[in-house]
């Protein structure tokens, strides 16, 4: 084995924790990876892993070998991604993450379509309740809610996403229509809790003056499909993003409340970390998904 090949091995045991889960990832038996692990122990002369019956913990030799790595690793990856870059097939492996809801809905169809026309290109989709550290989780692109504050990321954003409040036509019926902001606090307003924003605190802007209205109501969850369906039962008022309530609202099944008011954007983007040659499978999937994001009709996009 090359020092480079020993360097991938590792680096996949550092990210993964697990001896198992990197046997089961090459598809060897959990000796081979073991032995494997114990001659690239010798030939450094350090230890490079703490094992117990429960964990696997690096040594500051293991930590600092992983760490030097990763750029290392990344090099090489961009180097033959660049001198690759006028083949047609994509090839190597393709990290994403996304949001539960929307990684659902819209990103797995089309990773199953993308991967029918590059099929040596392995993608894997994680989907996660959370954003990720894209500096630490080893993905390539994350779809994720508004640009990143960290400048070491690239945001391509890949659609429009306005938030719309909204409820079904029943509980309009039972507990009247809101004509303004300050009458929200006569509904029941289901509350969607997720991370460590204030989820409670709605806002509103119309001719540059921002409303706020704190919502509360019976019902509340941490699953933006949950809380939809709460509204389509006519349980109460919703704000959630277009993409999530478009086709109810087509069909009738809610209804836009407020709708001369703006909300806050949550505009969907593609991020990535900064290189100096980006690979050309996560140029070419970005642009896919932008491409198609707008053929589905989920809303404008612009740059």
């Amino acid at each position: 084995m090359s020092a480079i090949d020993d360097l991938l091995f590792f680096s996949r045991i550092a990210f993964l924790g697990s001896l198992t889960a990197v046997a089961r990832e090459q598809g060897v038996s959990l000796p081979a990876v073991s032995k494997r692990l114990t001659r690239l122990e010798h030939r450094l002369g350090v230890q490079l892993i703490q094992r117990t019956t429960r964990r696997l913990d690096l040594t500051p030799e293991g930590q600092l070998y992983a760490e030097g790595a990763l750029p290392i690793l990344n090099e090489i990856e961009e180097l033959e991604s660049v001198v690759g870059r006028n083949q047609l097939a994509l090839r190597g492996k393709l990290t994403i993450n996304a949001s539960f809801g929307f990684g659902r809905r819209y990103v797995a169809p089309l990773i199953s379509a993308f991967s029918q026309q590059h099929p040596e290109l392995e993608i894997q989709l994680r989907l996660a309740s959370l954003p990720v550290n894209m500096l630490d989780a080893g993905v390539d692109i994350d779809i994720r809610v508004g640009e990143p504050p960290d400048s070491r990321l690239i945001a391509h954003k890949l659609m429009s996403n306005p938030r719309i409040l909204c409820a079904a036509p029943a509980y309009l019926e039972r507990a009247g229509t809101p004509t303004t902001v300050a009458e929200l606090v006569a509904h029941n307003c289901l509350v969607l809790r997720q991370y460590e924003s204030d989820y409670a605190l709605w806002r509103f802007y119309r001719d540059g003056e921002e409303l706020t209205h704190r919502a509360f109501g019976n019902l509340s969850s941490n699953d933006g499909e949950t809380i939809v369906h709460y509204a389509l039962d006519g349980q109460g008022i919703i704000l959630r993003s277009f993409w999530d309530v478009k086709a109810h609202l087509e069909r009738g099944e809610l209804v836009a409340l407020l709708t001369d008011f703006k909300t806050p954007d949550a505009d969907i983007y593609a991020v990535y970390q900064h290189r100096r040659h980006v690979p050309v499978r996560i140029n070419t999937f970005i642009r896919y998904l932008k491409q198609h994001l707008m053929v589905k009709g989920v809303t404008e996009t612009t740059d």
